[in-house]
């Protein structure tokens, strides 16, 4: 199961990773262009921006403090950070009548959920 959380935090890892630093880098415009982007037109470039870092920043919480032995705890609380961005992301979808990008969300929450629910309980890294 150990493994499985690994891999399973890896792979949210590079995928938060890729995704908040293309919110960081690509203007607002470019952003809306992009499939699923539209949503950025409900938002200042500033959320945009915020959301980008969040998204960086749980990146590197899944990985870095248990590879690092550095605060393993904060392994699950990136991924609840996760899991709260991702309902925020279906939220925001669902008042746009997007679904395709929901199924994407539903994924990546349940993955992160994966996480936590590992991290916090049976396989904690603090033990």
């Amino acid at each position: 199961m150990n493994i499985a959380l690994w891999i399973v935090a890896g792979l949210l890892a590079v995928a938060f990773l890729a995704g908040g630093a293309i919110k960081l880098a690509l203007p607002r415009r470019r952003l809306a262009a992009a499939p699923g982007g539209g949503w950025v037109e409900d938002v200042n470039a500033g959320t945009v921006k915020a959301i980008g870092a969040l998204e960086v920043l749980a990146a590197m919480g899944l990985v870095l403090p248990a590879m690092l032995d550095i605060a393993p705890v904060l392994v699950p609380v990136a991924a609840v950070g996760l899991v709260l961005l991702m309902i925020g992301a279906i939220i925001t979808h669902l008042h746009r009548h997007e679904a395709k990008p929901i199924l994407a969300n539903v994924a990546y929450l349940a993955l992160a959920v994966f996480v936590a629910w590992g991290r916090f309980g049976p396989h904690s890294l603090t033990g």
